[in-house]
């Protein structure tokens, strides 16, 4: 076991409601890890060829990468984060959160769970960007992932809190004797978090093993009262990302780990159990898969823009430097867009994108979604069809 368990005493706080069963004290046990500032796990043979395989194919992922391919790294951002949302239970299908994006971009209101999902999106587009910062990772900046991911959601007075209680998972709501895992008592917390920082910033390890080390012990310390697995997920990112495996597109590890919740579960267990290799080779694998789906989808995002140029190019033949192209360049990382985000994302001007809108619209590509005359949004031909697909891990 990479800890300790320690027994506490819960004790019933009268001022709360709990059902009479559990109007009494109780015993659990805690669990504490060892820290993993200096750990340097054994890789049996297949392990270590689990790793350097997954670590290749990120690499191949992140070969293909040139500024022209900033709206793919953005969609699979998008995916990753939405991916994450999706293991914690949040489902919401690609049109409806494409949808709210745009709205919210427009300054509507939009459902709670949408909105909590695009904070995620806005919380891992931080940690990428930190990471690529030169200065080490601080327990601040974890603490800042967490706060943009609850930013905007229903429980937004934990954001950016350390928890200075006991949470636990599973078992009841009321106390954590019989859940399923009871993290550090609190008063351990900072301690832990110092040390995954300090873990964050060296470069002993091949980046994947210290990715998927960083992240299991993050969910065992659980130094948050919600929020936790997602922020946990981004700081796989931005291992990778600070290592540079991953300096453009990031594996979408999260969409693998979202169809198999319950390996992932277990993997986290098996860390805990000192079974680290076998943690490490779930995660290699699951990697690797990513970055196979990654590459894969994104070849079919570039063959469905060589489609609207086509069509384009067949309907109304615009100049080379026509704004129109420069929609169709961005439009894989704003499935449904408005005139305000495209003039932001390709830089031209508002009568410009105005009028490439509509060349796109009369040539099919996009597609109005309201007749409204303030705030009108249009999808992209065929687009969400391939986000959905990615989204759900379809090989």
């Amino acid at each position: 076991m990479r800890g300790t368990l320690v027994h506490q005493t819960w004790q019933w706080d009268p001022a709360l409601y709990a059902p009479a069963r559990y109007r009494r004290a109780c015993g659990y046990d805690a669990f504490i890890p060892e820290p993993i500032g200096d750990f340097r796990p054994d890789l049996p043979g297949g392990v270590a060829g689990a790793v350097s395989e997954a670590e290749k194919a990120i690499a191949d992922l992140n070969r293909r990468a040139g500024p022209e391919l900033a709206p793919l790294a953005r969609l699979l951002l998008r995916t990753e984060s939405i991916a994450s949302s999706k293991v914690e239970g949040m489902q919401v299908d690609a049109r409806t959160l494409a949808r709210a994006e745009a709205n919210q971009q427009a300054g509507r209101r939009i459902g709670p769970e949408a909105a909590e999902i695009l904070a995620n999106i806005d919380a891992m587009q931080f940690a990428i960007e930190r990471a690529s910062e030169p200065a080490e990772i601080l327990v601040a900046d974890i603490v800042e992932i967490q706060r943009v991911l609850l930013a905007r959601a229903p429980n937004a007075h934990m954001a950016g809190k350390v928890r200075d209680s006991q949470n636990w998972i599973g078992g009841n709501d009321y106390n954590p004797c019989g859940a399923d895992f009871v993290p550090p008592p609190h008063e351990e917390v900072d301690r832990l978090l110092g040390d995954l920082a300090a873990f964050c910033n060296d470069e002993t390890l091949p980046p994947l093993v210290q990715a998927a080390i960083a992240h299991a012990q993050f969910e065992t310390i659980h130094a948050f009262e919600d929020g936790n697995g997602r922020t946990g997920r981004a700081l796989v990112q931005v291992v990778l990302r600070r290592r540079g495996l991953a300096p453009a597109f990031v594996p979408p590890v999260s969409v693998i780990l979202a169809r198999q919740k319950d390996r992932y579960i277990e993997g986290l267990t098996l860390f805990r159990e000192d079974r680290v290799p076998e943690w490490l080779e779930m995660f290699a694998v699951a990697a690797n898969r990513a970055a196979g789906l990654a590459a894969r989808y994104t070849a079919r995002v570039a063959e469905l823009q060589g489609e609207w140029r086509e069509r384009l190019r067949a309907h109304s033949k615009p100049r080379s430097d026509a704004a129109a192209w420069a929609m169709i360049d961005v439009l894989p990382a704003y499935p449904v867009v408005t005139v305000p985000v495209a003039v932001a994302a390709t830089g031209r001007t508002k009568p410009a994108v105005a009028g490439a809108v509509g060349e796109l619209e009369r040539a099919g590509i996009l597609h109005r979604l309201s007749e409204s005359a303030r705030n009108r949004a249009w999808e992209a031909e065929g687009m969400l069809d391939l986000i959905v697909g990615l989204e759900a891990g379809v090989e």
